[in-house]
């Protein structure tokens, strides 16, 4: 079992860069893969990223892979996506999940945070 907290999240300008992180509170962390999901306001739940239990392997959404960055730190419990260059596109409620596959359908993630708002102003 595994809970997590995202934080970080905060309203930033077009062309900024942000890193929200998540935090994991159990001892099984570094048996999950790791993603991200984010959600606008009205629109469906977007996979954005995915990290292996080691770290040795990331997955990125294509509109997101050349701009947001996918770590984790497993001694230290966390994981964090580097965001540069937002796009006001980019606003939504950006959630981390944990799971014990490591694909990029919501459906194989078991443990979910509440989500951080990022909102990016033009």
């Amino acid at each position: 079992q595994v809970h997590l907290a995202e934080s970080g999240g905060r309203l930033v300008q077009a062309g900024d860069s942000l890193r929200p992180s998540c935090a994991a509170f159990g001892r099984t962390f570094s048996i999950y893969s790791m993603g991200w999901f984010r959600q606008a306001p009205g629109m469906e739940l977007e996979f954005v990223a995915v990290i292996s239990w080691s770290g040795g392997s990331t997955y990125y959404a294509e509109s997101m892979k050349d701009r947001f960055t996918i770590y984790r730190d497993n001694a230290k419990n966390m994981m964090y996506l580097q965001m540069n260059s937002l796009k006001p596109e980019d606003t939504a409620a950006y959630s981390c999940a944990a799971s014990t596959f490591a694909g990029s359908s919501r459906y194989e993630y078991e443990h979910w945070g509440r989500g951080t708002q990022v909102t990016v102003s033009s």
